[in-house]
């Protein structure tokens, strides 16, 4: 049997041990139940409009980029709500610490409620909306983002939401805070805001903290948030969300960025691998499975990593654990999904979207350009055999999964997306910037 095959039949072996609490009916944590952006027991809509599939149209209170984690009959999201007088802008008492070259940047004028929020998932019903914070951020985000853009993770009987300088809190499944961390304030590249969700593993929660600072990978005990321990990090500011995964009987977090993508023990922190080759700005989150993990960006150049961890130990920089590399086309803010026939990813930001063969790199299809799709920040979908990739314009196109380039439905909604779509069952979730749409065709609604 080929490398090709080998992987392919792997795939949800390994993908399955990407988190020890996944549950494949559930989407669990930031990238779904195998940690690879699919969802292969969901068989959502191809098609829905404002008047067509819509099972809820749920109102949010505030703006966030956070992707929703779904558990049992609960929706779960985060959200920073501006409110009170305008207050003066925290730029104006820390100019001279500005990162050179910030630009496009967006002051907080008012105090935020960071708000983490839990709804019924069959009738959106907003169940309960609990405070963790109430404070003004202390720098600015990106005009294009939010305060409120780490994706929250639970094991069904906690939900665990990062906000970065505003802290890390545990909650119950009834909005009751269990405990908080303060792991103190992030000075970010170019003041573009936060963005790394956090990683769990049993007891374990891992968070990335990759700043203009002291950058540090820390993991908290999930009964207290106490530090089980702390490794600093020789980068700058990373959005890349770590990765936990098992091979070979050992437990690794692997994490993407600007120096180097880097394999630490999840039991010490110790470090196992690195291997150079992304570029600044190292956002999308890396994927495993088969025991290949795939990483890339797009900034100062393009680059996509195949690196085997059977042969991952010590620096690998262009040695033979990385079996194939890419410099074209290659992801920036969403990251890659896996499927069973392919490895796709999102050019840059923009709606053009390439499928390859994840053992050789080959290209199955692509670039393609996707009708309608202008700004893409959210990362693709996978589900009941197609492909949903949603954009800042409302617009969603679906694709038929397979070695050929097909569009099967172009749909529109009347909200803009960032966070990306999530499946359980046979509802499509959106988090829009106004929103929480629950999609799910007419004649299934109408079953349940």
């Amino acid at each position: 049997m080929n490398l090709s095959k080998l992987l392919l039949a792997f795939a949800c072996v390994a993908g399955s041990l990407l988190w020890a609490g996944s549950a494949g009916g559930e989407w669990r944590q930031w990238r779904g139940p195998l940690g690879t952006g699919a969802a292969p027991e969901a068989d959502p809509p191809t098609t829905w409009s404002e008047r067509r599939n819509i099972r809820f149209k749920a109102e949010l209170p505030g703006l966030g980029h956070s992707t929703p984690v779904i558990a049992g009959k609960r929706i779960f999201l985060t959200a920073a709500v501006p409110h009170g007088e305008p207050l003066e802008p925290p730029s104006a008492a820390h100019d001279h610490v500005h990162d050179h070259g910030a630009h496009d940047n967006m002051d907080p004028t008012r105090k935020m409620r960071f708000v983490v929020i839990a709804f019924d998932r069959h009738s959106g019903k907003r169940l309960w909306t609990t405070t963790v914070r109430d404070a003004q951020p202390h720098e600015a985000t990106h005009v294009t983002g939010s305060w409120a853009s780490a994706s929250p993770v639970t094991d069904g009987k906690r939900i665990y939401a990062s906000f970065g300088s505003a802290g890390i809190y545990a909650l119950d499944t009834k909005g009751k805070v269990l405990w908080e961390k303060d792991l103190g304030d992030m000075r970010t590249r170019h003041e573009h805001g936060e963005g790394s969700s956090p990683a769990l593993w049993g007891k374990t929660l891992v968070i990335n903290w990759d700043h203009q600072g002291a950058s540090f990978l820390a993991a908290l005990d999930t009964r207290n948030g106490k530090e089980r321990w702390r490794v600093p990090r020789d980068e700058i500011t990373s959005w890349s969300s770590p990765l936990i995964v098992e091979h070979g009987g050992r437990r690794q977090v692997i994490v993407a960025a600007t120096g180097k993508v880097r394999g630490y023990d999840l039991e010490d922190g110790r470090l196992i691998w690195e291997c150079g080759g992304l570029s600044r700005n190292v956002v999308a989150t890396p994927l495993a499975a088969g025991g290949v993990v795939y990483v890339g960006n797009s900034y100062d150049w393009q680059a996509l990593l195949a690196i085997r961890l059977d042969q991952a130990k010590g620096d690998i920089t262009g040695k033979p654990a990385v079996i194939w590399s890419l410099d074209k086309h290659t992801p920036y803010v969403p990251s890659p999904v896996l499927t069973a026939d392919g490895l796709c990813f999102i050019k840059h930001l923009s709606g053009v979207l390439s499928c390859v063969d994840p053992a050789t790199g080959g290209v199955h299809w692509g670039p393609k350009r996707l009708p309608g799709i202008r700004q893409v920040f959210a990362s693709p979908l996978a589900a009941g055999g197609r492909l949903y990739v949603a954009d800042r314009n409302g617009v969603v196109s679906v694709l038929a999964q397979g070695k050929a380039f097909e569009v099967l439905a172009t749909n529109r909604l009347d909200d803009a997306f960032s966070a990306s779509p999530i499946a359980v069952g046979d509802t499509l979730y959106l988090r829009g910037e106004h929103h929480l749409y629950g999609i799910a065709s007419t004649v299934a609604a109408e079953k349940r």
